[in-house]
């Protein structure tokens, strides 16, 4: 009995030690799906929510709402309403104190990076909505006046839905116009109004980019690409010839009744609120601007570096660039004078899609192909009405699910051809941001990430990259020049590169000295002088640029120098095993990001 009772007894004691470890295991794997869970939960009602509030938003996101669960939804446009921002403000909050409660180890690693990554994107939100009235949705430089139109002309048509959320989205542009009149009123209200100067050009841009003779001639961009979308369904018998005119009238009907009211109501609205006495200042000049503009600088470009720092890598910057410029133009006095002429001509290419095949062909070796099959492009000029107010060239972003077809659209009052073209192309086509994102998306989708991480926008990540390998274009161009016998024109291509590193690393400073320092029009005309600007209309339209866009530039060249310093890390890192298709890479399979978390998981890559 008693060695029975012994066997027993160890018998007993080694099942309560299974059950132990079999509990300790149950436990900690409720533990960690608990926190999957719940960040399932979390980032999928979070993304539907958002693409539910902004139809505008989710048509851009995404070609098949369906597909990611949203089948019941109603065309929205997003306005502004001041009690809605606060209990954005209130939701942000209890958001950010659920994501802070899951514990990142205990997720996957893509959801440890995406947690990371919510968590200081929302930060920085929540602490610049602390500032209502700093933000301007309606500047001079590509303010919503001037977006808006661009994205309903662009808005696809894929089905016949698309056509009825595009016609209940235009039929609520006037509340959403009158929206944001309310907003400058509360600014007005608040003493955040823009200079009267300023009201006027937003007022001039109002009253000319929808205009009753262009619309009651029917020529109007936003009739005549509507026109063109439609032909497209009724080809592929999406629709019938009766839907077709009937959404015709339907469009005609709400452009001269809503949009085009809508305008001038703004304009009218704007008048009223122009104040002669308010004087054209940086952020600097507003109660805590600086406070305001170190968040605005990280929510723009993703770099979390002190200002100061930032001082400091511009300077170095500037100092480099004017070093080189000296010492190419010294060696090549030629230079000096290639640069008066007008080359364009003599450019071996002449038309943007023989450019952007050899963009394709020149970035094989160091940068990733494509996932997936091959993408079309569409080069687009922009529309007439639109030349004066957008910028020289831009990709509109494609859908998530949808990369297949892409549209770059070049100003051409504003980009000539040849060489400046090449490289533009490059920018917004090949390896820029068309690239970038077509091998984002079909990474995500490959990869089943969460759509939640559409939702994140970092403007360094994106133009940053985007600069960056318009610099290098400038050497596939000078390749390109020597491969046909121009080699003056290819030390050129090098010196046009060092001249617009300089000219963006200027006024990437002079952004920092206007809304960080509170510099004003003398101090920066005196600045520009010195350099040798010394037409003060020029100057002031430098000034008035930058006074208009905060932290703009810098979400170029900041960006890029982020990049080149990311670079460097790597090299450092990787050592002999560093190649630049490896970085490249590696930045590509990140997705966009701040730079804090690009040089935190390029140390975990190790050598």
């Amino acid at each position: 009995m008693k060695k029975h009772s012994s066997i027993s007894f160890r018998q007993l004691l080694f099942g309560l030690g299974f059950l132990l470890a079999f509990s300790g295991m149950v436990f900690l794997l409720f533990f960690h799906r608990r926190d999957e869970k719940r960040f399932t939960n979390i980032t999928g009602e979070l993304f539907l929510e958002e693409m539910r509030s902004n139809t505008l938003s989710m048509h851009y996101t995404l070609a098949n709402p369906e597909n990611f669960g949203i089948h019941d939804y109603s065309p929205v446009l997003s306005c502004y309403d001041a009690g809605r921002a606060l209990r954005g403000q209130a939701e942000t909050e209890n958001l950010l104190s659920s994501l802070k409660s899951l514990h990142s180890e205990k997720l996957s690693r893509d959801d440890a990076n995406l947690l990371q990554l919510l968590v200081r994107s929302l930060e920085n939100s929540l602490a610049l909505s602390s500032y209502p009235y700093y933000g301007e949705p309606l500047s001079p430089v590509s303010g919503t006046q001037t977006n808006l139109p661009i994205l309903l002309a662009e808005y696809t048509f894929r089905t016949r839905r698309d056509v009825e959320d595009y016609l209940a989205l235009l039929d609520q542009t006037d509340e959403y116009l009158a929206s944001l009149l309310v907003y400058e009123q509360e600014k007005a209200a608040a003493g955040f109004i823009m200079p009267a100067p300023f009201l006027r050009e937003v007022r001039r841009q109002c009253d000319t980019i929808v205009t009753k003779e262009a619309l009651e001639s029917d020529t109007h961009f936003l009739q005549t690409t509507f026109r063109e979308r439609l032909d497209s369904l009724l080809q592929e018998n999406t629709i019938t010839a009766q839907e077709a005119s009937l959404y015709l009238s339907q469009n005609d009907r709400l452009l001269k009744t809503v949009l085009l009211p809508a305008y001038s109501a703004l304009g009218d609205g704007l008048l009223l609120l122009e104040d002669e006495s308010v004087v054209p200042a940086g952020l600097a000049s507003l109660p805590e601007g600086k406070a305001y503009y170190e968040l605005l600088l990280i929510s723009e470009t993703g770099s979390y570096r002190p200002v100061e720092e930032i001082l400091e890598m511009l300077k170095n910057r500037f100092s480099a660039e004017f070093g080189e410029i000296k010492k190419l133009t010294e060696n090549n006095p030629e230079l000096v004078r290639s640069l008066t002429l007008d080359t364009t001509k003599d450019f071996p290419y002449k038309n943007a899609s023989q450019m952007l095949l050899d963009l394709q062909e020149r970035i094989k070796e160091d940068f990733p192909s494509l996932p997936g099959s091959a993408t079309s492009i569409a080069v687009k000029a922009v529309s007439q009405n639109l030349e004066d107010y957008c910028a020289p060239a831009f990709y509109l972003t494609a859908p998530l699910d949808d990369t297949d077809t892409n549209s770059i659209y070049i100003n051409r009052q504003k980009t000539p051809e040849g060489l400046e073209l090449y490289t533009t192309l490059a920018h917004e086509g090949y390896p820029g941001h068309l690239y970038q994102t077509v091998y984002h998306n079909r990474s995500v989708l490959a990869r089943k990430e969460r759509p939640a991480r559409e939702l994140l926008w970092y403007g360094g990540y994106q133009e940053g990259w985007a600069l960056y390998v318009e610099f290098l274009s400038y050497g596939y161009a000078a390749d390109l020049l020597r491969e046909n016998g121009q080699e003056t024109a290819a030390l050129t291509a090098c010196l046009e590169a060092r001249n617009r590193s300089l000219q963006l690393c200027l006024y990437s400073l002079i952004d920092i000295m206007i809304h960080y320092e509170n510099a004003s029009f003398s101090q920066i005309a005196r600045l520009l002088e010195n350099l040798g600007i010394r037409d003060l209309e020029s100057a002031r339209s430098v000034y008035n640029y930058i006074l208009q866009s905060p932290c703009n530039y810098l979400k170029y060249y900041l960006g890029y120098l982020e990049i080149l310093s990311l670079q460097d890390l790597a090299r450092e890192t990787w050592g002999t095993e560093y190649t630049d298709r490896r970085f490249h890479t590696f930045y590509l399979d990140c997705g966009p990001s701040d730079f804090l978390s690009l040089r935190q998981r390029l140390l975990e890559t190790g050598s």
